[in-house]
């Protein structure tokens, strides 16, 4: 007797979701890890200045969250690169499942990496902070809290929770081309790398160093916002059409 139940879209991918944050949990203690080592650099400061008058010298380090907020986009983009795998992908089809609900919980997973990943990179200069403080006898530091500066904590995590959702699209986008052939595994780190060394013969800026100011240096918080999220839906989509190509399992 064929069965009358409708499975919407929607109770597939929330299905789906679920399913992958606990299957795929294992990548959180990744973040951490990253996180703690990136703290861990962090540790003789991440800039800062030298002056002296007389006999009076004086050292000014800086201490931020960002090795922790640039190890967390490496994070995403080698996530998003693993959750193309054949082996997560398979996953996918212990439910009954298309490729669209498949890629669409792969999305809303990466965003929910991705907001637990800028929320931490950033709370974490807190933490950095604290082993100087009680570690690190010889240095006089300012301190500070949340409510010193809310409003610039809160667009820290919102700006690095987007920076992050940027780079596991561009993992998305990868994962997927190296899925439909293993020539983009050679071919990707050749042509960015390849990229850089000419730009440093010619002596000037190319599109990798366009593309990183075109988004590092935006000063209008709304156009960045612009920026990255039709350039992660539009990478995304991208990702999602080259999907359709990939053998579908019967």
């Amino acid at each position: 007797m064929m069965s009358l139940t409708k499975v919407s879209l929607t109770d597939v991918v929330k299905k789906q979701y679920v399913y992958k944050l606990k299957a795929y949990s294992q990548v959180f203690m990744s973040l951490i890890f990253l996180q703690l080592l990136a703290i861990f650099f962090s540790l003789n400061g991440v800039g800062g200045m030298f002056s002296s008058g007389g006999s009076i010298e004086v050292q000014v380090k800086y201490f931020s969250a960002d090795y922790v907020a640039a190890f967390t986009m490496l994070w995403g983009f080698i996530t998003a690169i693993l959750i193309t795998t054949k082996a997560y992908l398979n996953d996918d089809f212990l439910f009954v499942t298309n490729r669209v609900s498949s890629n669409l919980s792969n999305v809303v997973f990466l965003l929910t990496a991705s907001g637990i990943g800028g929320i931490t990179a950033m709370l974490s200069s807190y933490l950095l902070k604290a082993i100087v403080y009680y570690f690190i006898s010889d240095l006089s530091l300012k301190s500070t809290t949340v409510l010193d500066a809310p409003l610039e904590m809160l667009m820290g995590i919102f700006s690095t929770i987007l920076y992050v959702f940027l780079f596991c699209a561009l993992g998305y986008l990868v994962g997927m081309l190296v899925q439909i052939s293993k020539a983009f595994t050679v071919l990707l780190p050749a042509a960015f790398f390849g990229g850089l060394i000419l730009d440093g013969l010619n002596g000037k800026s190319g599109v990798i160093a366009y593309v990183f100011a075109f988004f590092f240096t935006e000063s209008s918080l709304v156009l960045f916002m612009v920026k990255i999220i039709v350039t992660a839906v539009l990478v995304f989509s991208g990702a999602i059409v080259l999907s359709n190509r990939m053998e579908v399992r019967a």
